[in-house]
């Protein structure tokens, strides 16, 4: 069941969130009214998150507190763990090692070993050190953090999508109140199926509808680019200054199971995003799908 949930009460971080998700009872908020946000609903929260101001010259720049070097260590080891550095029992380096390795004091590495421990992606046993968990033990699912623009970039690199479009139509009502609009002209409309190196199975079925006044714009889409709010920005020359993402747990219809390659019924994990531009345009609307076993939505959450 989808619902925008309020966010923790009686506590309001001081700073900005890094690239994860904040908890706060109310909106952070950024002297710059063209600060880029990125909220988030659905189970979790439905707040905005600034994370980037736009300078003079129209580039972003960061704006929020330095990410704490625990986290930074995390992301680090995650890539690394993900990649299948250490694939061979034993081969997880141990405290010392990344101490030494990073330049980073022995609480931070244990700091950070615990942000992958309780992602599932390693496990640790006193006197047997640090082991990376295989994809079984962890349903062969795709930790992956998406919660701001850059994670959601990170993430097209990492993956491969190949981009197919439809005929235009009208925006779903369903999709036009969730969103908040009122739906007007036929929305050009891009399906996508996005592959992880190495699987068989897609990661994730995406149906886009990009606003009817870049028709021009969408003619040179490259259906085997990069993402798509990217190449809009290049081709419209705009920039993303908000992201709005709506996060439900639903079953998997016979359409998305098909293309899945899952059983009808089964769960499957559903993201809408909606982006805007510098004049608070709404671009573009993303419908993702992912499978639940494989794909696992990864935050991280501070808390001063």
């Amino acid at each position: 069941m989808q619902g925008r949930c309020e966010a923790l009460p009686q506590r309001t971080p001081t700073n900005p969130v890094n690239a994860a998700a904040p908890v706060a009872a109310s909106p952070h908020r950024l002297a710059a009214s063209n600060a880029l946000q990125v909220s988030q609903s659905g189970s979790l929260a439905s707040y905005p998150c600034p994370l980037y101001d736009k300078s003079m010259s129209g580039k972003a720049k960061l704006v929020s507190k330095k990410k704490p070097r625990y986290l930074e260590l995390a992301d680090k080891l995650r890539q690394e763990v993900l990649r299948g550095d250490y694939s061979g029992s034993g081969d997880f380096p141990t405290e010392s090692v990344l101490c030494k390795k990073y330049s980073v004091s022995r609480f931070t590495v244990r700091e950070a070993l615990r942000q992958l421990t309780g992602e599932g992606l390693i496990s640790r046993k006193r006197g047997s050190g640090t082991i990376v968990q295989p994809a079984s033990a962890r349903a062969g699912a795709l930790h992956q953090p998406l919660s701001n623009v850059g994670e959601i970039l990170q993430y097209a690199l990492d993956t491969k999508i190949s981009f197919e479009q439809k005929v235009p139509q009208e925006l779903p009502a369903g999709i036009a109140e969730q969103v908040g609009i009122k739906p007007q002209g036929e929305w050009f409309v891009i399906h996508g199926k996005r592959q992880k190196a190495g699987r068989k199975r897609p990661v994730a079925l995406t149906i886009a509808w990009i606003n009817p006044e870049l028709e021009k714009t969408v003619q040179k889409i490259d259906l085997q680019g990069s993402t798509l709010f990217g190449q809009i920005e290049q081709h419209e020359n705009i920039t993303v200054t908000r992201v709005t993402q709506d996060i439900q747990a639903i079953l998997a219809s016979k359409d998305t199971a098909d293309g899945l390659g899952i059983e009808e019924g089964d769960p499957v994990l559903r993201i809408l995003r909606c982006y805007f531009d510098e004049n608070d345009r709404m671009f573009e609307i993303s419908e993702n799908y992912h499978p639940g076993e494989r794909f696992a939505y990864s935050m991280h959450i501070e808390v001063n």
